[in-house]
């Protein structure tokens, strides 16, 4: 049985994803970023752990100057699913994560699209 969206700031991925309106998450294929323990491939995930950062949003590096946010794999991620990851995290600065995370499962979106 396929989960429902819900509002919940832990479904926050640390660089700006919303796990809850994820494909993968909604079907049980996936737990969401911040459970997730075998993602340690994810540097950007492993960085923000390090600091206790919930997400990339409460550095105070610029994400566009972060070699571990602006790695090769979310780089291709960004291409092939036309995702703005630092346009989520600067959301995420504006508003706060309560409501980005309102906001993304009432939209229904995982990432907020590239224009």
């Amino acid at each position: 049985m396929e989960k429902t969206i819900e509002i919940n700031q832990e479904l926050i991925a640390v660089c700006g994803l919303y796990c809850g309106a994820c494909r993968q998450y909604l079907k049980g294929g996936c737990m969401g970023c911040l459970k997730n323990e075998k993602a340690t491939w994810c540097k950007t995930r492993t960085c923000c752990m390090e600091k206790g950062y919930k997400t990339c949003a409460e550095c105070s590096t610029d994400v566009g100057d972060c070699k571990k946010f602006t790695n090769v794999v979310s780089k291709l991620f960004g291409f092939f699913f036309n995702s703005d990851r630092n346009a989520c995290i600067d959301r995420i600065k504006a508003m706060g994560r309560e409501e980005y995370a309102k906001e993304m499962a009432e939209k229904g979106m995982q990432t907020i699209k590239r224009r």
